[in-house]
Order: C-alpha cells, then sequence, then structure tokens
C-alpha cells in the first residue's frame, strides 16, 4: 500500500473589514443636498451666465465633496490591505506593510513610502476621553489600576482600535505566509512585484472636477 502524505491544513480566512468616517459621511450628504439646492434653484431662475456658473461649480464642487467625504475608505482582508483616499486607491499586499501608526493622522507604511488613511481620522478628543476613562473606570467610580480595579479592557479611541484591528490581520497575515514557504519561493522567482504597492488615481473625480474649475475661471474672467 502507498503511503500518503498528511494534508496541510488550510489557514483559516476571515471576512473583510471595512473602516469609513460616519461624521465625513454625514457632512458629505449634507454639502451635496445643500449645493444641489442652491446651484437648483441657480439653474430655475438664473441668467444664462449665472446657469453656466452654476453648472461648472457643481462641476467643480461635487467630486471634491465626494472624494473628501464619501469616497475615502479602508478595507482589510486576509491578503490585502486596500486604502482609498480622495484622489488614489492604494493596493497593499500584507507583505509590503512594514507599520501602522496614529499620531494626528493614520498612516501605513510600506517598503516604498507612507499613506495616510482618510477613512480613519484621529480624534484627540477622543484620546483624552479615553485616558480618562482608563484612570477612574469605565462607571465613574472603580479605578482601572490598583486592587479595586475595573477587569475589562481599557476603552480606546476609535482610530486606534481600527489600528489594533489591522495590526491583528498583519500578524495572521504573517503566520500564514510563514506556512507558505514554497509558494514565496515561487514568487521570488517572478520578481519583487507579489509585495509591492499598487497605486491608482481616480480619474473620475478627477477630471470633472478640473473641468469645472476651468469653467469657472474663464466665467469670471470674461
Amino acid at each position: 500500500m502507498t503511503s500518503q502524505e498528511p494534508a496541510t491544513p488550510t489557514p483559516p480566512r476571515y471576512a473583510e473589514r471595512t473602516y469609513r468616517s460616519p461624521a465625513a459621511l454625514v457632512g458629505g450628504v449634507l454639502l451635496l443636498l445643500l449645493g444641489v439646492w442652491l446651484a437648483g434653484d441657480a439653474l430655475l431662475r438664473g441668467d444664462t451666465h449665472t446657469r453656466l456658473t452654476a453648472v461648472c461649480a457643481l462641476l467643480l464642487g461635487v467630486p471634491l465633496v465626494t472624494a473628501y467625504t464619501l469616497r475615502p475608505l479602508v478595507r482589510a482582508g486576509d491578503d490585502t490591505l486596500t486604502v482609498r483616499n480622495p484622489f488614489r486607491t492604494i493596493t497593499l499586499p500584507w507583505g509590503a506593510v512594514e507599520d501602522l501608526r496614529a499620531s494626528f493622522s493614520t498612516e501605513v507604511f510600506t517598503t516604498t513610502g507612507k499613506y495616510q488613511l482618510w477613512a480613519i481620522p484621529v480624534s484627540l478628543r477622543q484620546r483624552k476621553k479615553a485616558g480618562r476613562q482608563a484612570m477612574r473606570g469605565a462607571d465613574g467610580t472603580r479605578p482601572r489600576f490598583g486592587p479595586n480595579a475595573d477587569a475589562g479592557p481599557p476603552p480606546r479611541a476609535a482610530a486606534d482600535q481600527a489600528l489594533d484591528e489591522l495590526r491583528d490581520l498583519k500578524e495572521r497575515s504573517d503566520r500564514r505566509a510563514d506556512v507558505r514557504t514554497d509558494a514565496r519561493t515561487d514568487a521570488r522567482m517572478d520578481g519583487q512585484s507579489a509585495n509591492e504597492p499598487v497605486v491608482r488615481w481616480s480619474y473620475p473625480v478627477i477630471a470633472p472636477a478640473v473641468l469645472g474649475a476651468i469653467g469657472l475661471a474663464v466665467l469670471i474672467a470674461v
């Protein structure tokens, strides 16, 4: 009888995690509604010059508001980290990620540079509040340090919690990469491109904004 080699266990895979800023989403929707209302009023009641100005303002304003409020997103999967910023989308294999930090903004450091995570803003107010709760306890009576300390985990700001989860995903990816030694060897033979960031510019956002800016400049000049 021929002996069969034991099958290599398949590492567990986890659902993708998506991060966005709720405050930015709400603010973006309100700004878009306000802009459409003002431009609609100008289109209905204004003269030809006013209508052209309103159209150009929409071409400039709608893409910019969308880019800075609705578009930013961070999606973390088992193999890649996708960062969607206002004008670029960066796809990062976990092997290219060296560090994740949050000081005044959240940033991911790679083998070729660093990228800001617009979808995970840092709130210094949340950090101060979490620090105060960590000192006196979440219920305001029991300290978190000493013999009567609360056994629960210390509170964390939203940005710090998100980075903790991203670091955990990176560690899991590193452990799976250690198991797939042969696959990494094959990838190395094909070149080092497997762990390089891929950056794509968002031309559907940039192009109408540029046209709107040019149109406004012409209308103001004439």
